[in-house]
């Protein structure tokens, strides 16, 4: 452990990106803790400086987190992120108001000196994910940063060293974002240690302390994750203490059992992973289902199921072994965060309620738990895992089956044409169809527009954030790359289609195209994940597809992948050719304000 005066504390007011502030210093050498917003004053003051979290309240609100003053007051430096901004500002006197809406990119201009920018040039892209908006700022601070929509987008104090970020510096997407929280860390008094070290040995050695003498049971999916912790264990406990089943829930990619087994065959764990079909169970109880929470809900429980009908068919007495989980920390987060304090996008299989009562008991051994997808992969390549593993793209627990959208209703012609000159020279047709998305730190549940027009990135960006910044109708945006025999998207239909084998290998066939192509092309280390998607509609008779290539870091926040115009439409023409599909459409969107998966 770590002497509190030589490390940050990060207050958790439920922020998406809390952890995330947490890793941004560890990579550069500084520790930090986590800690509640109603932690003591007498605890922070121990700490060199504190960090206030973003997250989705409004500070104006009864119920909002806040902090104890005292906590602000240690003499420590202080620095405020989005809500935490605006909470530390707030305190100082100022005022906070409802303003123009900022979601994903945008420009930052440095207005005023400050410690906090040293070394940063005077303009930025940041990341933006707020609606609310500090004026009014009292008497010793001013406002050191600003986008076209926020006057106050940062602000010092420099005589108590108190600073507020209105963006969030500790995401990958914002620039010098990370070189922000080293001044702050200086700022501090704090020094840097060497951030390299492998962290196999640690992960280890926590694993032999939690399980003891008994041993681990996994649901093994085959990709980075559940193969990294499944090794984990296996090279903490022993291979036999060590059992993992690979369900086939019917939604796995084609070709993944192959895939799973190939990459074991290498660690001399092949023999210690069995396969189960259970598609049919799954397709049993996903019938009729629509929401796409209650798929996950369904899912999960179906895996606990399974899992507890495995280990008496196994000869496997519960009291001595334990379930092991690949869950890494934006799993976590996004299903409400370890103790329910982050708002809730989207309930993670893994995170189901069978799965929480099971953790409560601590039998749920978890060995990446605060680690990032990138983090993982490293811990794989130190465990000397083979490198096509751990390029895969990332693929969900539930598979497919939150890929394919489903609909309790049909109608004819559901595309309604956006009458708005500014998007120019794109038409754009409003659909009826919702998605998941993440903004100001909260869930939303919004529709879905598709534009038609030339293929400018540029402009298909701007227009994307526009509409989903200035419409709360709107979190998705895409673009229709191609339609079969030149039918006009206008002309789509929605279809009442749940979960159905048919739809799934529709499904299976394009993303396997997908991955054809992006071997081929060498989009597997450029691009971070490709989900493809599955809509209600139709348009000719036939499927619709979305692509969703996105680069990210770690999940936490993404860019839509601005693909060769080449590869895009060979993808899509192979599709459109080889697939029952009608069209072909393309997620122009960012995260925030929509989620990578659209489920």
């Amino acid at each position: 452990m770590h002497p509190k005066d030589h490390a940050i504390a990060i207050i958790d007011l439920g922020g998406q990106y809390c952890h995330l502030i947490s890793r941004r210093l560890r990579d550069l050498g500084f520790h930090s803790d986590i800690l509640d917003h109603d932690a003591p004053a007498a605890v922070v003051r121990q700490y060199a400086g504190v960090i206030l979290s973003g997250g989705p309240s409004s500070v104006y609100d009864a119920d909002s987190p806040k902090v104890d003053p005292a906590v602000i007051e240690t003499g420590h430096p202080v620095l405020g992120i989005c809500y935490g901004h605006q909470l530390l500002a707030q305190a100082m006197g100022a005022r906070v108001e409802r303003g123009k809406s900022e979601f994903g990119s945008s420009d930052f201009d440095v207005t005023g000196d400050s410690s906090l920018f040293r070394g940063s040039p005077p303009n930025l892209k940041v990341w933006m994910s707020h609606s609310d908006s500090v004026s009014e700022l009292p008497a010793g601070a001013h406002s050191i940063g600003a986008t076209d929509a926020c006057d106050t987008a940062a602000f010092a104090d420099e005589g108590r060293r108190w600073f507020g970020l209105q963006f969030h510096p500790e995401v990958d997407h914002t620039e010098y974002g990370t070189e922000l929280l080293g001044n702050f860390a200086r700022i501090c008094g704090l020094v840097a240690r060497d951030p390299h070290a492998s962290r196999v040995d640690d992960i280890v050695e926590q694993i032999r302390a939690q399980v003891g003498a008994d041993s681990v049971f996994f649901l093994v999916s085959g990709g980075v994750d559940s193969m990294v912790a499944f090794s984990l264990c296996a090279r903490a406990l022993g291979r036999e203490r060590v059992l993992g089943l690979y369900v086939d829930t019917g939604f796995m990619r084609l070709g993944e059992a192959d895939e799973l087994t190939a990459n074991l065959a290498p660690l001399g764990l092949e023999d210690r992973v069995h396969i189960h079909d259970a598609s049919q169970l799954f397709f049993d109880r996903l019938a009729g289902v629509l929401d796409p929470e209650e798929k996950r809900r369904i899912i999960g429980r179906a895996f606990v199921d399974i899992q507890s009908e495995a280990m008496r068919r196994f000869g496997i007495d519960d009291r001595g072994w334990f379930l092991g989980q690949g869950t890494i920390y934006p799993d976590t987060i996004e299903s409400g965060g370890k103790k329910g304090k982050a708002a809730l996008i989207k309930t993670h299989h893994n995170r189901c309620e069978e799965i929480r009562v099971l953790m409560e008991k601590g039998r749920v051994v978890e060995p990446l738990v605060e680690l990032y997808k990138d983090e993982v992969r490293q811990v794989g390549r130190d465990l000397g895992l083979r490198a096509d593993l751990l390029g895969r793209w990332p693929f969900p627990g539930p598979g497919l089956a939150i890929r394919v959208l489903c609909s309790a209703t049909r109608a004819d012609r559901i595309a309604t044409v956006i009458d708005d000159p500014a998007l120019a020279p794109h038409d754009g047709f409003d659909f009826p169809i919702k998605s998941v998305g993440v903004q100001g730190d909260a869930r939303t549940y919004r529709r879905m527009v598709a534009l038609t027009g030339p293929l400018d990135y540029d402009v298909l960006h701007r227009t994307s954030t526009r509409l989903c910044n200035a419409n709360t109708d709107f979190n998705r945006i895409t673009y229709v790359v191609g339609t079969t025999g030149g039918t006009s998207i206008g002309d789509a239909s929605l279809v009442a289609r749940g979960l159905v084998r048919s739809r799934v290998r529709v499904l299976q066939e394009a993303d396997a195209i997908v991955r054809r192509v992006a071997a081929a092309r060498d989009l597997l280390s450029t691009v971070w994940q490709f989900p493809v998607i599955l809509l209600p509609v139709t348009l000719a008779g036939l499927e619709v597809v979305v692509l969703r290539p996105v680069d990210s870091e770690n999940g936490m926040t993404a860019n839509f992948s601005r693909l060769s115009p080449a590869i895009l439409h060979e993808i899509a023409d192979t599709i459109l050719t080889q697939c029952a599909v009608g069209a072909v459409l393309l997620d122009v969107t960012d995260k925030p304000p929509a989620t990578i998966e659209w489920e």
